[in-house]
């Protein structure tokens, strides 16, 4: 399994991508085999430690992920090996394979490509606050094109 690593908070071109085993499920969680992950603001925050939490030393950044479920743990219903999700998680996205609470696996809808799905939540959760929060957006009533 690869995944890239935030050794010290710094600026994106310090990540480096390692080696690691691969990752098993535990009770209630799910491995998926990540096909695609979001870039996010927050993850560039927390990266260079400008985020409100900074997490322990290493970690891997990616907060949404799109992919295959790899393994599904003890006692998860619903959610079956092969299944293509979409899943959300504060760390460890950014990585071929990335372990989650069931709670956060969903099914791409269909029609969806797995770069679509890796934007579903946390990016839209990010552009929707950012056009309704902090700034303002005025009603079109304009038919026109121009």
């Amino acid at each position: 399994m690869r995944k890239v690593v935030c050794r010290s908070f710094a600026p994106l071109s310090e990540l480096v991508v390692e080696e690691g085993p691969d990752l098993v499920a535990g009770p209630g969680q799910v491995v998926v085999d990540v096909e695609a992950a979001g870039a996010n603001f927050v993850d560039a925050l927390l990266v260079q430690g400008l985020y409100q939490i900074k997490p322990p030393l290493p970690f891997t950044p990616g907060m949404e992920v799109a992919g295959v479920v790899r393994a599904v743990g003890a006692g998860v219903p619903g959610v079956a090996e092969g299944d293509r999700v979409l899943a959300t998680a504060f760390m460890g996205g950014y990585a071929s394979q990335v372990v989650v609470p069931a709670s956060a696996v969903s099914a791409i809808p269909a029609g969806l490509s797995s770069g679509q799905a890796a934007t579903l939540v946390q990016s839209y959760a990010t552009m929707l606050f950012a056009l309704t929060r902090r700034t303002t957006v005025a009603r079109c009533t304009s038919r026109s094109a121009t």
